[in-house]
């Protein structure tokens, strides 16, 4: 499996994320092709091999006191690996600007995902061409702040 935070705009996005978190949470996607500025968190879970503190800007929604994140990878037929990080060690931690937050991840299930999905469609559509290029039903993944 990839380890996308060495793709260089990642990589990228992450030194941003340490040295100005603002400018950082509300990132803009254009240069990429993107839709535009895009809200984004920093995921930091830990390598369930390795132990490790593995970190990944990801798009992000809010569901009550609650954030939220698709582990989309972008349609492919894997989960990425952030998500099998969590499965292993759901405490994580997180940056929401200059803002760091203790939490705890879980899967949302039934009408709460289907719920969480659509405002994250709102955020992104390209999460429903992800659904359909993929077999696997995509996890809507809360972070429950601790």
């Amino acid at each position: 499996m990839a380890d996308f935070s060495k793709i260089p705009w990642i990589a990228a996005h992450i030194e941003l994320y340490k040295t100005d978190p603002e400018a950082a949470h509300m990132w803009d996607s254009s240069d990429l092709g993107g839709p535009g500025i895009l809200p984004t968190l920093l995921l930091t879970t830990r390598g369930r091999k390795s132990g490790e503190p593995r970190s990944l800007p990801l798009i992000y929604g809010t569901h009550g006191d609650s954030y939220t994140i698709i582990a989309s990878k972008g349609g492919n037929k894997d989960h990425p690996l952030w998500y099998l990080n969590l499965e292993g060690e759901p405490r994580c931690e997180l940056m929401v600007g200059a803002r760091a937050i203790s939490a705890v991840a879980r899967v949302a299930q039934g009408a709460e995902r289907e719920e969480i999905w659509e405002k994250m469609v709102e955020i992104y559509p390209p999460y429903v061409d992800y659904q359909n290029a993929t077999d696997r039903i995509i996890p809507v993944v809360v972070l429950d702040p601790v």
